[in-house]
């Protein structure tokens, strides 16, 4: 027999429910970064998915009121980056309102079709956007895989109970 839940603490569906529910749930950190009109934007997020391997594809979330999402609305080509757990500052300026996400000490340089890559990282690609399909307060884009490095230093760094943490064993 399974143990059901305890009625007394069932929520009804709510942002707060759905915030709560997902802290729990350990995620990897990737930052995503395009170049806007007046510069490179980026910002980091947890929602990153593999959705094909033929044709390698990914998605990933942004809230259409993000500051990143007038860029990411616009461009053909972003970077997605997946972050070590030795990047915890660089994961929050790219998680934090009105950081300078790409001044020092930020180390980047133009990759393929001009996306900005992050140095130092456990891997990057490079992706045409192929779709943004509408989700609520949210955009989920749909992006091919145009290239990219796999063999960057370090263990992932994960996104749980509000924070950035290593990976234990």
């Amino acid at each position: 027999m399974t143990a059901s839940p305890d009625l007394k603490t069932v929520q009804l569906a709510s942002p707060d429910l759905l915030r709560s529910v997902f802290r729990r749930h350990a995620a990897g950190v990737a930052v995503i970064t395009a170049r806007g009109g007046s510069g490179p934007v980026g910002f980091t997020a947890t929602s990153l998915t593999s959705v094909s391997a033929e044709p390698p594809m990914l998605s990933f979330g942004i809230g259409t009121g993000a500051s990143s999402w007038p860029a990411v609305a616009d461009t053909d080509h972003i970077a997605v980056h997946l972050l070590g757990e030795h990047q915890r500052e660089l994961a929050a300026t790219f998680a934090r309102s009105g950081a300078d996400r790409f001044g020092a000490p930020t180390r980047w340089h133009e990759g393929p079709e001009g996306v900005p890559v992050l140095a130092g990282v456990r891997a990057w690609l490079a992706c045409r956007i192929v779709a943004r399909v509408p989700a609520g307060d949210h955009r989920i884009v749909l992006a091919q895989v145009l290239a990219g490095d796999a063999t960057g230093p370090g263990r992932p760094l994960l996104y749980h109970q509000g924070g950035f943490h290593g990976l234990r064993d």
